[in-house]
């Protein structure tokens, strides 16, 4: 696969990186749209965090080309960097030192000078409602506080492109919300952010395309429905009679036309048959029923999750108790 290039703001093509005996990354190829939320998903062990070490300059590649915002990340390490936000699995924040303080001493190491990153860290903890808590040491923030705290710091510089590595593990739902909102934000104002996650449901509220990768390489990719339809939906039908599953199942077989074996569940008296396209709808299946002396007491049309295209590409369960991959 040959990563297009387009208005893709971040392009990395045959990419390999091996530690000692591991093949980290084998031939990975990337095109991430301007303006977007691009979502990282796999296994652990895929390569996910290796693909994020290399795009940020952390790591070089062995072999391949890798573009950030029009820049090449071994000759130009510099120029990516200076285009880039990183907000890492951990957050990287001084615990004894305000938050206020914090955003000041990243922006002087970002070379903004005294007044400009005295103003810069006023100005995000008003915009990502921190004011309130500027002034307090960080040991005393709430989790959530502490991740908002750190991702606003990797935006000293208005990056272009913002990579954000498993931004929400650990936290509570409210805070995952507010982590989700000033992500939507950035986004809208025209930031690129490259995400990765534990949590399946959050690239689906956050990512417009998603990258699958697993030994090293994409294995798919796509928008969120798109990656959905590949593996089609359930048919999920539950008769008034358990004597009438199997019938049921023949009919639900043939309408949907499934070379696999339908789930027959006797005690719920439920038949359920993959649905391959969109062509079947509610009223085809209960007349097709109808006619065939079935009497359903519900019907339904299951779409696939998120977690199911994942196990269904990778063999492996989506989980949001992975542990993050190193």
């Amino acid at each position: 696969m040959s990563a297009a290039t387009g208005d893709a703001i971040v392009v990395a093509e045959g990419v390999h990186k091996r530690f000692g005996d591991t093949q980290a990354l084998a031939g990975l190829d990337l095109s991430v749209p301007q303006g977007t939320v691009y979502g990282l998903l796999g296994p652990n062990g895929a390569g996910k965090s290796t693909t994020v070490r290399v795009l940020t300059t952390l790591t070089r590649p062995d072999s391949g080309s890798v573009m950030v915002a029009g820049h090449d990340v071994v000759r130009e390490p510099a120029a990516v960097r200076a285009r880039i936000g990183l907000a890492g699995q951990h957050a990287a924040l001084d615990e004894q030192l305000t938050g206020r303080e914090n955003l000041r001493i990243f922006g002087r190491l970002f070379r903004l000078g005294s007044a400009r990153a005295k103003a810069r860290a006023d100005e995000l903890l008003e915009r990502f409602d921190l004011a309130h808590a500027g002034d307090r040491l960080v040991r005393t923030y709430s989790g959530g506080m502490r991740r908002r705290l750190d991702l606003i710091s990797s935006l000293i510089v208005s990056p272009s492109v913002l990579f954000l590595d498993e931004p929400t593990t650990g936290l509570d739902p409210r805070s995952r919300n507010e982590i989700w909102a000033t992500v939507r934000e950035l986004v809208a104002e025209g930031t690129t952010v490259v995400l990765t996650t534990q949590y399946l449901d959050e690239a689906d509220q956050l990512a417009a395309n998603i990258a699958v990768i697993d030994h090293g390489k994409v294995i798919a990719s796509g928008t969120p429905r798109e990656l959905k339809a590949r593996i089609g939906g359930r048919l999920d039908v539950v008769v008034a009679d358990a004597a009438e599953l199997a019938h049921a199942a023949d009919v639900l077989t043939t309408l949907t036309g499934s070379p696999a074996p339908p789930d027959i569940d006797t005690e719920l008296t439920l038949v359920s048959v993959p649905v391959a396209t969109d062509d079947v709808t509610l009223p085809d299946v209960v007349r097709h029923l109808d006619q065939a002396g079935v009497k359903a007491v519900d019907v339904g049309i299951r779409k696939p999750t998120l977690d199911e295209v994942f196990l269904t590409l990778t063999g492996k369960p989506g989980t949001e108790h992975q542990e993050a991959n190193r």
